[in-house]
């Protein structure tokens, strides 16, 4: 029974690390041998090719693979100004979606048990409805004829239409709204498990609500406020759809880098560098933070 339970054990432990094998690290590997490689008028459109077959032969195609890709990179700056401008926008629409967020959570968090589970489901209600019309969706209320300025206009508010569409600002707009319930939930349930008796306390010690909310509350809540912006930030760095449907054309920014290079300029080694530097410049901080966090976790 014990050697029953030891394998069930494993095999439970060994799911994750062969879930991540086969679906993070093998096409991480193809993806990294296309970008050593160099662009070809061929299918595919990259060389060399290793086949399964190739034997001894693939020994010889490794001297093939080079670092060009890499070095086109360093040598062309629309690629950096892409990262920078990216890194930019997400950091801006990161920081706009945890001050949307937070008094939702907040309000979330201190509202009755017979709310929170109607208004956790009304955050992620969106979820329910296609990611790509929900972006189209914007299209219509931001562009000039939009509804967004018809009811500015018919309120008297404006005296011509704001051109908010195809910019940097919609973009922002569309992030803030798509990736919304990932920062919600995380503050959320920080929040909540905030025992009250702390706000009792402090109350009792002559704490205005004010005082014992930036030194109780906002504190605790601080895994919370890392945790949505970690998974509002990655994402939008690398986001193809809300900067190519509610972006200009100067609107740069990583994803539609990658896009114009595997799609329109078929260079699959160029992209496939795009990706692995953009991989590394998340992973690093990622880890470095994520050992931190673990030093301060006490033994």
């Amino acid at each position: 029974m014990k050697a029953r339970r030891s394998l069930a054990e494993r095999l439970v432990l060994g799911a994750p690390w062969v879930w991540l094998l086969v679906f993070f690290l093998i096409p991480f590997l193809i993806v990294v041998k296309i970008s050593l490689s160099q662009a070809a008028l061929a299918q595919p459109p990259y060389a060399p090719v290793f086949a399964l077959g190739d034997g001894w032969e693939a020994l010889e195609k490794l001297k093939e693979l080079s670092l060009a890709a890499y070095a086109g990179l360093a040598d062309d700056w629309l690629y950096a100004e892409a990262y920078l401008s990216s890194l930019r926008l997400a950091a801006v629409s990161t920081a706009f979606t945890l001050a949307v967020a937070y008094p939702l959570a907040y309000a979330m968090a201190r509202a009755s048990h017979r709310w929170r589970p109607i208004l956790l489901v009304l955050a992620i209600a969106p979820f329910w409805t296609s990611f790509l019309i929900r972006v189209y969706a914007w299209i219509t209320i931001l562009k000039d004829e939009g509804l967004l300025n018809h009811a500015l206009l018919s309120l008297g508010l404006i005296s011509e239409p704001l051109h908010i569409f195809a910019s940097d600002e919609a973009v922002v707009i569309g992030i803030v709204y798509s990736y919304l319930p990932f920062m919600v939930l995380p503050l959320y349930n920080a929040i909540a498990r905030q025992p009250p008796d702390l706000l009792e306390a402090a109350a009792d010690l002559g704490a205005s609500p004010t005082a014992a909310f930036w030194r109780i509350t906002a504190p605790l809540s601080a895994p919370g406020v890392v945790a949505g912006c970690l998974l509002v930030f990655i994402p939008a760095i690398g986001e193809f759809v809300i900067p190519d449907l509610l972006g200009g054309s100067d609107t740069l920014m990583i994803g539609r880098t990658l896009w114009i290079e595997f799609f329109d300029n078929r260079d699959w080694p160029t992209a496939s560098a795009v990706a692995v530097v953009l991989l590394a410049l998340l992973v690093v901080p990622m880890a470095f933070y994520e050992r931190s966090q673990m030093a301060e976790t006490p033994s």
